[in-house]
């Protein structure tokens, strides 16, 4: 085999000698070949396009998947309802992360803002909710506002218009008032329950909020470290700030999500309803995320990357988001109950 440059693309190349200001240890190291530069978006191309089309056929698929073989009626409009869904908790998610992940980076560069189009969506999301619901159930536009879920829905696309009158008018903290009463209105309309109403009302404002939290505040983390790649000690202070908060989020998260469940879900349809499967699915997510948040939290103590598990964590998240708009379109499991 011949040895010689070409067999190194990679190696350090020095200053030539007559060079101005030429330092006898100064090298250049090339940055990747084009071949590779392209072979690498070509393969985080083909990944985000996998990802894509897996979240679609979640979002189209997964309740009547969920549903086979349980006896529970079909649920009209399904994969619609549950993407609009999505929307919504996206929506929500990158708008409470953008003003937690500003407290949490404090100076520096800061990615572009995304509240004013999550609010902007969020309201349409929730406007197409109320065209859909007229559209499955027969019913004009102004008997459907007249509906409990029509009304909450309507509540849902005002704040979210409120909440984008705040940011364009430049009152980001402003946006929180109208936000709440989105929180409340999605929490009262999500599954609308006969027994102790406002406690499980207040249970899922408290879930929702910390979910959202925990996942538009490390998107954000993560483009804030992103732009701050050229200072890693500033980038690992902003991740570890968030990991601080994260901890009492996940905490929120456990005790809202584990009252919910024993109040919510029968034990004795676990297996056997689409709101059960789910809900297993979504838990054993969780688990993955905790341990990814864990091994992310080790390796910023230890001074290591912690970006590979916090940007796996993140993509586990927006899974748990899909299933979690599921879980809001599938039938409440005590119509199968025996107990």
């Amino acid at each position: 085999m011949r040895d010689g440059p070409d067999h190194q693309p990679h190696a350090p190349l020095a200053l030539p000698e007559d060079a101005p200001g030429r330092d006898d240890q100064a090298v250049i190291y090339p940055g990747p070949s084009a071949d590779e530069a392209t072979g690498t978006a070509g393969r985080r191309a083909a990944l985000i396009a996998g990802g894509v089309l897996f979240a679609a056929l979640v979002v189209l698929l997964g309740a009547g998947i969920a549903s086979r073989g349980t006896g529970e009626l079909r649920i009209p409009g399904a994969g619609a309802t549950t993407a609009l869904r999505v929307a919504v908790f996206a929506a929500l998610a990158l708008h409470l992360g953008e003003l937690a992940g500003t407290r949490l980076s404090r100076t520096g560069p800061a990615p572009r803002g995304c509240a004013l189009a999550a609010a902007l969506t969020g309201a349409g999301a929730s406007a197409a909710q109320i065209v859909l619901l007229a559209s499955v159930s027969g019913l004009d536009i102004t008997t459907v506002y007249g509906t409990v879920e029509g009304r909450l829905l309507l509540f849902m696309a005002n704040g979210f218009l409120l909440a984008a009158g705040c940011v364009a008018l430049n009152r980001p903290l402003a946006a929180l008032a109208p936000l709440a009463v989105v929180l409340g209105a999605e929490a009262l309309r999500a599954h609308p329950e006969p027994y102790t109403p406002m406690l499980g009302t207040a249970l899922t404002v408290v879930h929702l909020t910390a979910a959202s939290l925990w996942t538009g505040g490390l998107l954000y983390v993560l483009r804030t470290m992103w732009l701050r790649r050229g200072d890693p000690a500033g980038a690992r202070q902003v991740l570890a700030r968030y990991a601080r908060l994260a901890g009492w989020l996940f905490a929120a998260l456990a005790a809202t999500g584990t009252l919910s469940t024993l109040r919510r879900l029968p034990a004795d349809v676990v297996f056997s309803t689409a709101y059960g499967r789910v809900l297993i699915a979504k838990l054993l997510l969780v688990a993955v995320v905790s341990g990814l948040a864990l091994t992310a939290r080790r390796r910023l103590r230890r001074g290591a990357d912690a970006g590979p598990p916090a940007r796996t964590e993140l993509a586990v998240l927006a899974v748990i988001v899909l299933l979690s708009a599921i879980l809001t379109v599938v039938p409440d499991p005590h119509w199968l109950s025996t107990r």
